[in-house]
């Protein structure tokens, strides 16, 4: 006789409908905590707080924390743990449904993996969100941080008013029930002044999309038709022209848009430069001032030096 299978329960197919894998690992939840680095005075909102293995240590470190949790089979538990918590407020709801907060917040959680992505964007759009710090699969937090030599298009789209890094790892042992892959824990931090003035932006996010285009096979050949002197740019940026996308830096974008924004990318030959978007009160033909590029710390020398 065949060996009978284990008995699949509503709760398991619930469970495998949410992604939800638990941490049960004590020394991964304080990695996952000091990573977030919660504050006395911080409005903290946790996703995805199933039983409230995370929400007890957060909320000693808060002045007030919102768990959400979506799960009805968990609500009673996070319910009564909210209770004995004057700190914590218990909300059972889709917290990618929920109104951000109009002050300054943080959020925190071990999310469900199938929903990473509408995280992030929720995060990326809140005004008031000072940081992120989410424990999401290894490979998307590398992804998202340059942690592989790689750099995304999201990361760079953003990079002007984020900060992206990998803050640390998590095995796949320390969740319950045990994923096929690792974990990793993205923060993603709010700039307190951005890298480009407000008015930069939205040029800024066209070059990008355009340089993601993947004409070509390469940044400058995605550019060219936009940026005709393109190659020239690059290698004052310390970068072959051939170089893939993935592989430029954010801070090597925004040097690229320093070098490039003063040609109006729809002006022919002979036509002006386009109006002065840094607020520095350059004119046409001036040297291209510095820009900040949010990076920290000695940095590795660029591709094609």
């Amino acid at each position: 006789m065949a060996p009978r299978r284990p008995r699949t329960t509503d709760r398991d197919r619930y469970r495998r409908v949410l992604s939800q894998n638990f941490l049960a690992d004590p020394a991964a939840l304080a990695r996952l905590v000091r990573a977030a680095r919660p504050d006395p005075d911080d409005l903290l909102l946790e996703v995805g707080a199933g039983r409230g293995q995370l929400t007890r240590p957060l909320a000693a470190r808060c002045r007030r924390l919102i768990a959400y949790e979506v799960d009805p089979a968990l609500a009673s538990e996070l319910a009564a743990l909210s209770a004995a918590l004057p700190r914590v407020t218990h909300r059972q709801q889709d917290f990618l449904a929920a109104t951000p907060p109009d002050e300054p917040f943080s959020v925190v959680g071990n999310i469900p993996w199938s929903l990473t992505a509408a995280v992030v964007r929720w995060c990326l759009a809140a005004p008031r969100l000072r940081a992120a710090t989410l424990l999401t699969q290894l490979e998307y937090a590398r992804k998202r941080s340059g942690d592989h030599g790689r750099w995304s298009r999201l990361t760079v789209l953003t990079w002007p008013e984020h900060h992206w890094r990998l803050a640390g790892r998590v095995p796949r042992t320390a969740f319950r029930p045990v994923p096929s892959v690792d974990g990793g824990i993205l923060r993603i931090e709010r700039r307190p002044e951005p890298l480009l003035p407000a008015a930069a932006l939205p040029a800024y996010r066209r070059m990008v999309e355009r340089g993601f285009g993947g004409v070509g096979g390469s940044l400058a050949a995605s550019l060219r038709t936009a940026y005709p002197r393109v190659d020239g740019a690059m290698r004052a940026a310390r970068l072959d022209p051939a170089t893939p996308v993935g592989l430029v830096w954010p801070e090597q974008w925004l040097v690229l848009f320093r070098l490039l924004h003063a040609v109006d990318p729809g002006a022919g030959a002979g036509r002006p430069a386009g109006p002065d978007i840094t607020g520095r009160g350059r004119r046409s033909g001036a040297a291209a001032a510095p820009v900040r590029t949010g990076w920290r710390g000695r940095r590795p020398a660029p591709p094609g030096r």
